[in-house]
């Protein structure tokens, strides 16, 4: 792609977003889109078209005027219930970090990937690592094997085919192996890493649902080998999934 067509594509972007933006202050024709840009009325119908394919805008009555569609909406939800879950999951978070003595966070599922939104330290944890942020993967964290194994099964099996970085000796890398272990956190309710990405490094997790009962986000615990033991692991596990739970509740989900 040269320059020029890279420079084309990012100017119409920008445009797009620059009709959403004039949309959110109230309807519009083409004619007054394209006075306000500054462009041709054609541009607009181009950048409209598009827009309205993706729900983002909609038309109100044949050769009308052009609104806000609900696709916005549904991206704006989204954001509003990632939010939410960072908002409301920190003082979980800390509640267990003080219990336990550990770092405890919360992850997502983002683009093949587990990033952790929200963090918290206890009094023993030695790490003054901050995960807020940071992109983990899937197959090697707790946290990802949860998000992977509530995902839909087609998805699931993409994601564990694609080629996985090995860690450490520990980390699994085969699909078939790796499929099977998911489906024992998904019968279990809870996924252990032990040293998969780090040497030295333990870690739990637990799922937290949605207010459909979808599973949003993972929840873990994570130490040194020497203090976070298999043992222990077991041991918290209750503790976290009851912590999860309203964490759920308070996310508008209600176990029957």
């Amino acid at each position: 792609m040269s320059n020029s067509d890279s420079a084309a594509q990012v100017q119409s972007v920008d445009r797009a977003i620059s009709v959403l933006e004039l949309l959110a202050q109230g309807e519009a024709g083409i004619t007054e889109i394209a006075g306000e840009l500054g462009v041709h009325k054609s541009t607009v119908s181009r950048l409209v078209s598009v827009l309205e394919a993706r729900g983002l805008v909609e038309q109100l009555g044949e050769r009308g005027k052009y609104a806000i569609g609900f696709g916005v909406v549904r991206l704006a939800g989204a954001a509003t219930g990632r939010m939410d879950l960072t908002k409301l999951g920190q003082p979980v978070c800390q509640t267990l970090a003080d219990e336990f003595g550990e770092t405890v966070n919360i992850a997502v599922h983002d683009a093949g990937v587990a990033i952790n939104i929200t963090q918290a330290r206890g009094s023993a944890a030695v790490s003054a690592v901050n995960w807020i942020g940071q992109r983990t993967p899937l197959h090697a964290t707790s946290s990802g094997k949860i998000l992977l194994a509530y995902l839909d099964l087609a998805e699931r099996k993409r994601l564990v085919s694609l080629p996985l970085d090995s860690y450490t000796e520990n980390t699994v890398v085969d699909a078939s192996r790796l499929l099977s272990e998911l489906e024992g956190v998904a019968r279990q309710g809870f996924a252990a890493c032990f040293e998969e990405l780090e040497l030295g490094l333990h870690a739990v997790a637990v799922p937290v649902r949605g207010h459909r009962g979808e599973v949003v986000a993972a929840m873990s615990a994570s130490g040194p080998s020497y203090r976070l033991s298999r043992e222990r692991v077991e041991q918290i596990v209750p503790t976290m999934a009851a912590a999860a739970a309203d964490l759920s509740a308070q996310l508008g989900y209600f176990a029957g």
